[in-house]
């Protein structure tokens, strides 16, 4: 497992996605903090995510993502999220 201020993990993450640590962790804090009940929250952190991966989120896609998380109906493993993630 990794400490939360690895340097050498926060290093290999950034070498996989070109994402600033710093990025990283702001972002991981605004949704520690965010209601995930409210559909409006969601949307602005797929956004956020969406940007800082440089990765476009069709609306068909953001949708599904959206009514899973304020539905509560979001899988917790990586395996499922991967799979919901990758479906066209």
């Amino acid at each position: 497992m990794f400490q939360k201020n690895d340097p050498s993990f926060m290093d290999q993450v950034q070498k996989k996605t070109s994402v600033r640590p710093d990025e990283l962790m702001k972002l991981a804090n605004s949704v520690s903090q965010a209601n995930l009940q409210d559909e409006a929250t969601v949307r602005s952190l797929i956004s956020q995510v969406a940007k800082l991966a440089n990765t476009p989120v069709s609306k068909e896609k953001e949708d599904q993502i959206v009514q899973a998380i304020v539905k509560n109906n979001m899988p917790t493993d990586f395996a499922s999220l991967a799979k919901m993630f990758n479906k066209k």
